[in-house]
């Protein structure tokens, strides 16, 4: 172990930490840029989920209407011929 020692000289130790910071700071620059692009993604999911929710509430409002509809000619129906 004492051999170790003497190989990590102050420079190599500078050196070695001026690497660790680079590649530190390439990491911090990578997620920066994975959490711009997941905050792209969920703004468009969100406005997917909105356009699905809306078609789904009109199609609901529209069966709803076609079955009150439907309904309303059967009772008339029925009441022409009683």
């Amino acid at each position: 172990m004492h051999v170790m020692r003497e190989s990590w000289t102050d420079a190599r130790l500078d050196d070695f930490r001026v690497e660790v910071d680079r590649r530190f700071d390439e990491v911090d620059r990578r997620l920066e840029k994975v959490e711009a692009e997941i905050k792209d993604l969920r703004s468009e999911m969100k406005s997917g989920f909105e356009a699905v929710n809306k078609t789904m509430i009109n199609g609901v409002l529209i069966l709803s209407g076609s079955y009150i509809a439907g309904f309303a000619a059967l009772v008339g129906l029925v009441a022409t011929q009683i």
